[in-house]
């Protein structure tokens, strides 16, 4: 098994689309890349904190390879936003790769520079070491499936669930 965190704006739509994928045992919704420690949602709302909103996605990499968990981050969220993603606007929904060692790093570097060739205009995409994570508050855990009439989850996940289960169908369970 191998884990991958990444930063694409809300945690509640990253987790929603990795949870649709075969190969994906876990995800966990929480903070990282800030200074601030056990930092909780309404700190990081705050975007004093300097963490985002991140997911850690373990996988089983002889069931869906680790390019195809990654090229899904570059499909689900706009990569050239800068501490954006549509209306959630902070450093907290900034589009970030945490990596653990030097064959992540390289991966989430190919991985960018894959999506460059697919989106015009300048990836903001960071690459950053991956320093303490912080698994955030259980609401957040698996909140789509919780909470399918959200608004949130109507408008604005539900439509990234359905782009990736259209474009990466062979990976996608079976409802």
């Amino acid at each position: 098994m191998r884990t991958f965190v990444v930063a694409g704006g809300c945690f509640w739509c990253l987790d929603a689309v990795y949870r649709t994928l075969q190969g994906v045992t876990d995800v966990v919704s929480g903070y990282t890349g800030g200074v601030t420690r056990e930092p909780s949602y309404d700190a990081v709302c705050t975007g004093m904190t300097g963490h985002a909103e991140a997911v850690a996605v373990t996988f089983d990499e002889t069931v869906i390879p680790s390019s195809v968990i990654l090229d899904v981050f570059f499909t689900l969220h706009d990569p050239r936003q800068l501490n954006r993603q549509g209306n959630d606007v902070g450093t907290q929904y900034r589009s970030a790769m945490f990596y653990s060692d030097d064959e992540q790093k390289a991966e989430f570097e190919a991985a960018r520079d894959r999506a460059a060739e697919i989106w015009e205009g300048d990836i903001v995409t960071t690459i950053e070491p991956l320093g303490e994570y912080w698994r955030a508050e259980e609401y957040h855990q698996d909140f789509f499936a919780k909470n399918p009439g959200q608004g949130y989850c109507l408008a604005v996940a539900l439509p990234k669930v359905n782009k990736v289960r259209k474009s990466y169908a062979q990976y996608v369970l079976a409802s």
